[in-house]
């Protein structure tokens, strides 16, 4: 069976956050710059249950783990 395919807009639904195209990249552009050395889901600009969502996402290798990897190679 086939795991749905999520996209970075819908990733950013589902962290709460606003999900058109302008409110993407104008929080890519906000946040670029991300120390190499810093995981994702703890830099300081989530909140605790986006933090936790994006690890799980990626420690569970999950449907969303694509759009997560998305995400953090767009912001190193």
């Amino acid at each position: 069976m086939e795991q749905p395919v999520h996209y970075l807009r819908e990733l950013f639904a589902q962290l709460g956050l606003p999900d058109g195209h302008d409110d993407i990249e104008q929080f890519i552009a906000t946040h670029q710059g991300l120390n190499a050395r810093t995981n994702l889901a703890d830099a300081p600009f989530w909140s605790q249950s986006q933090a936790s969502f994006l690890r799980e996402g990626l420690r569970a290798d999950s449907d969303w783990a694509e759009p997560i990897d998305e995400l953090n190679v767009r912001l190193r």
